[in-house]
């Protein structure tokens, strides 16, 4: 293995020692369908063996060896960059220290398929921004070990990386302080628990096995509260959406106000709380009296629907993502956020 100090292993070792040309360990790396798969596995094998990371993807750039670039793996289909309010606002303040320092962005789509880690691995960028995903996500390991700046969204903690993002968990435990209150029949309306992104509806179900952190930290936070105030977390409905979308989440909003009869909603996103009340509203519910309801982010509907929601800057996030990828030493760490209180509240 090489050790710091040692000469870099370079393309020529791979090759010599895998008795293939320079040009097969090059198409390894960057055209991995054009060769044998056992001398694909003997290549990388060898590499390995070598603390050989792959060619650099900067290695052809300015002399200063940067690309002028920074990448946003984002652990979704490219379309959902521009769907998602949430990815939008985040994507703006990357967009903004991309603008103010002259450098390029590049998103890089990752769908738990075979191609991620290649796709990733081969981006000439500076540094990554990785929006939330899962624990086990493959990816995490290939940024971490680049020598690149990473900033990671939401989690999770990776070595060599900073978590930018509020304290889920925290905001979760206040919001259902603020949202449960005289509620009998309390309920959570839940973002994704894992990669199969299957929409359903469970009771109390083990927060220790949701994969996605932010997802994790916000159902610890509201059993949390319930502990709190004597409320046993294994009895409450839990719908979990396949995306953050509002029309998808109106099946699962109608599953708990009429299978569950919930009179308390906290939705883990304004888009999924403006579907609570979309459907309360298509019952003649009285919002808060009949079904209280909040959210989170304090987009720009959430004032007018009077909701409250868990204030917090996704674009100020993203900028702080944007500057650590460009190896600047912060802003990291636990991002601001606040409880805001509306109408839709008792």
């Amino acid at each position: 293995m090489s050790s710091a100090g040692a000469p870099r292993v370079t393309m020529a070792e791979v090759a010599r020692r895998s008795g293939v040309s320079p040009m097969t360990v090059s198409y390894c790396y960057n055209q991995p369908d054009r060769v044998a798969p056992d001398t694909l596995r003997r290549v990388r094998e060898v590499a390995a063996a070598l603390g050989y990371r792959g060619p650099d993807p900067t290695a052809r750039s300015l002399r200063r060896r940067r690309t002028g670039a920074i990448g946003v793996v984002l652990g979704e289909h490219l379309a959902y960059a521009f769907e998602d309010p949430q990815a939008r606002r985040f994507l703006t303040g990357v967009a903004e220290v991309c603008r103010e320092r002259g450098i390029g962005l590049n998103l890089i789509p990752t769908t738990g398929e075979e191609q991620d880690v290649e796709r990733v691995r081969s981006a000439s960028v500076d540094g990554y921004i990785v929006w939330t995903t899962v624990d086990t996500d493959p990816v995490l390991d290939v940024v971490g070990g680049l020598g690149k700046p990473v900033a990671v969204h939401g989690g999770p903690a990776v070595g060599g990386a900073e978590v930018v993002g509020i304290d889920n968990r925290a905001s979760a435990r206040e919001l259902a302080a603020r949202t449960f209150p005289g509620a009998r029949r309390p309920s959570v309306l839940a973002f994704p628990f894992d990669r199969d992104r299957r929409p359903r509806l469970e009771t109390g179900p083990d927060a220790a096995r949701v994969a996605f952190p932010v997802t994790r930290d916000r159902l610890q936070g509201v059993y949390d509260h319930c502990r709190d105030v004597g409320r046993d977390p294994a009895g409450l409905p839990v719908a979990v959406v396949a995306r953050n979308d509002r029309e998808e989440a109106a099946a699962l909003a109608d599953l708990l106000l009429d299978a569950c009869d919930t009179d308390a909603v906290v939705a883990m996103s304004d888009q999924l709380a403006f579907a609570v009340l979309d459907a309360a509203r298509r019952r003649g519910l009285r919002v808060p009296a009949d079904v209280a309801v909040a959210g989170w982010d304090d987009g720009p509907d959430a004032l007018r629907e009077g909701l409250t929601t868990i204030t917090q800057s996704l674009l100020d996030q993203g900028r702080a993502c944007a500057l650590i990828a460009l190896g600047d030493r912060g802003p990291g760490g636990a991002a601001e956020w606040t409880a805001t209180v509306r109408t839709s509240t008792r």
